[in-house]
């Protein structure tokens, strides 16, 4: 039986990274359960998945910082082997204020993270995957939202906006290597039942008409990553997967 590559996943902690590392190594992947600052949610995760039988290890970086980037790329190659695929996961809403009232320093971390982060981690991932740098190939989804392309609920305009730019991010860098072996993806989730949808964004969500009544679940989410990760998806790069129940 062929071994799966490793899939690094940042913000792999919680919410739907939580249910994105859980899903894969039930799959029979290796998972880097990437974190922040959560070490003990990240190593529950890492039981979890050894309970079942499954691969994964815990490593922290912070991936707005491309030096630490490497770092997790480096412990992760070193714990599973070489990386075959990367969730760019990670993100932050922000500060929950109208345009007008954001602050340099909310808008500088919220770019760092949301877009600089996933640029960086999509760098070291195509110096090692890339076949014009002696990889074997792989893949790279990236989270996105539908906010992207709704703009955003009130407070939350910046954020929309660095959703937008992962979603363009996403088209350019599939472009730039779908010779060498990578397909690039993102996955837009509509509101989704995690820790970051606050009661006031799941009640404006369903006040703006979900078709199918409800919100999402980080499972839901997690099985479009793991098709657009598979080889069942082998022909597919460039593209958005919209999973929002209709919105």
């Amino acid at each position: 039986m062929t071994q799966l590559p490793a899939i690094l996943v940042t913000g792999g902690s919680r919410g739907i990274g939580a249910a994105i590392c859980r899903l894969l190594a039930s799959h029979g992947y290796p998972v880097v359960v990437n974190y922040a600052n959560r070490a003990d949610a990240a190593d529950a995760v890492v039981s979890e998945i050894k309970a079942a039988g499954g691969r994964a290890t815990a490593i922290r970086g912070d991936i707005s910082h491309p030096a630490r980037v490497k770092r997790v790329f480096a412990d992760a190659e070193a714990a599973l082997g070489p990386i075959g695929g990367l969730v760019n996961n990670a993100g932050t809403t922000g500060l929950h204020a109208r345009v007008e009232d954001q602050t340099q320093a909310a808008l500088e971390a919220l770019f760092a993270i949301n877009v600089f982060g996933t640029i960086y981690c999509a760098q070291e991932a195509v110096r090692r995957m890339s076949t014009a740098h002696g990889g074997q190939g792989g893949a790279i989804v990236n989270i996105s939202s539908v906010a992207a392309r709704l703009g955003g609920l009130s407070g939350l305009v910046p954020y929309a906006a660095t959703k937008g730019a992962v979603e363009s991010f996403t088209t350019g860098l599939a472009n730039e290597v779908a010779r060498e072996g990578i397909r690039v993806n993102a996955v837009a989730p509509g509101m989704t039942a995690t820790d970051m949808a606050t009661e006031e964004m799941r009640q404006a969500a369903s006040r703006g008409g979900i078709p199918m009544g409800r919100i999402g679940e980080a499972e839901e989410i997690a099985q479009a990553v793991l098709w657009l990760l598979s080889p069942a998806a082998s022909y597919v790069t460039g593209t958005v997967v919209t999973v929002s129940g209709g919105r």
